[in-house]
């Protein structure tokens, strides 16, 4: 059984972030560490988007900013100035490469092509069990989410931020590249919490995406039939589709840390590091895996890696809200959004504002749902 310092089980993004937080830190190049996934990420199968101040650590292979969004309902529609943030896409090749072009230069790391079998904390060690033979590493960065550990309770609901994206090309222009659709409630909601987004990066070409935020997926046909309604409520006839996407990410408090065993630490979707009110992941987990290093380098055991904040009981009560009454995110969103200062509440869903902060952004929020998932999570639980 071969042994090594460090072993990834799974490659994606958090992986790919945490590994490039042990490189730059410089700390562990006398570490041998081992990276096992079955995929060898060669096909852009991803599209992420974030909000951050200018001149970040991923500007590089950002493939377009924008400084304005518009946010819509079906009454009203605003267009908003970013600033001080900037709305920035990433193409998941483009950081692929990026990534595995500094990994594969460091003689400490090996990449396994494929799939993680098991594993087992053995208190001095943690044995790891694939295809391809088995494995011990000192300390285990887990990313493979089971989905029944949640499945199985109801303290805390399971929402998915589910959807699937057409990328289209029109014949006519048809889009505004400087303008980002952050959320479009105008589309029927069908008693969930249903949007539009369109990132346009030129006056042809756009991504497209049919998202809800409720707990069952739906038929492929109805996404799609409801990305043709929007187009043509916006008169747009004259386009091909160049490519497509989907994607599911969970939205949950479910505390994942406390799977986490002394060699044992779980990333990604499996740790939680998705923002559970949002469902937005890169820069959540940007800097969770600053956060991960920077504890590794001074402490041992992973159980005491964790803990929460208020913002985390912010997210869960919204998620207790769309739990019993999917249909209520248009408002609470439109809310927020209609008449407040859109660097406030980018601040707070980025969890970097203060109590007074805290308190502008919720106030624009209806009191009543919120009131009542607060008295049933400290006196009915």
């Amino acid at each position: 059984m071969r042994n090594y310092d460090y072993i990834f089980a799974g490659n994606g993004l958090a992986a790919l972030l945490t590994l490039r937080e042990m490189v730059v830190s410089n700390q562990f190049l006398d570490k041998t560490i081992l990276i096992i996934d079955p995929d060898e990420k060669k096909i852009n199968d991803k599209t992420w988007c974030f909000w951050e101040k200018p001149n970040g650590d991923f500007d590089s292979v950002v493939s377009k900013k924008w400084d304005k969004a518009l946010f819509a309902n079906k009454y009203f529609s605003r267009v908003f100035n970013m600033k001080p943030y900037e709305y920035k896409q990433i193409e998941s090749l483009d950081f692929y490469n990026d990534m595995l072009k500094i990994l594969r230069t460091q003689k400490n790391i090996t990449f396994l092509k494929t799939q993680v079998a098991d594993f087992q904390d053995k208190n001095t060690h943690v044995e790891v069990q694939t295809q391809e033979g088995n494995f011990s590493c000192k300390k285990l960065f887990n990313s493979i989410l089971k989905p029944k550990e949640i499945l199985s309770q109801d303290k805390y609901p399971l929402l998915q931020q589910h959807f699937i994206g057409w990328k289209i090309k029109t014949n006519k222009p048809a889009f505004d590249p400087e303008i980002a659709t952050f959320m479009d409630f105008s589309v029927a909601q069908k008693g969930n919490t249903r949007f539009m987004y369109v990132l346009p990066v030129s006056p042809h070409e756009a991504l497209l995406e049919y998202t809800l935020f409720s707990p069952h997926l739906l038929p492929e046909k109805e996404y799609e039939d409801e990305i043709v309604n929007y187009l043509q409520s916006k008169n747009i006839t004259g386009y091909e589709v160049i490519s497509k996407e989907q994607g599911n990410i969970p939205m949950t408090c479910y505390p994942f840390w406390k799977k986490n065993t002394k060699n044992v630490v779980n990333i990604g979707s499996a740790g939680g590091w998705t923002k559970a009110s949002t469902g937005y992941t890169f820069r959540n987990s940007a800097k969770k895996s600053k956060k991960l290093i920077q504890f590794l380098l001074q402490k041992n055991d992973f159980r005491t890696y964790y803990s929460t904040n208020k913002f985390w009981f912010y997210d869960l009560l919204l998620l207790d809200i769309l739990h019993h009454k999917n249909h209520l995110g248009n408002t609470i969103f439109s809310s927020m959004f209609k008449t407040a200062k859109p660097e406030k509440i980018f601040k707070f869903l980025d969890e970097e504002t203060n109590i007074i902060e805290d308190l502008y952004v919720i106030w624009q929020c209806p009191k009543k749902p919120f009131l009542i998932a607060l008295f049933n999570r400290i006196f009915r639980q």
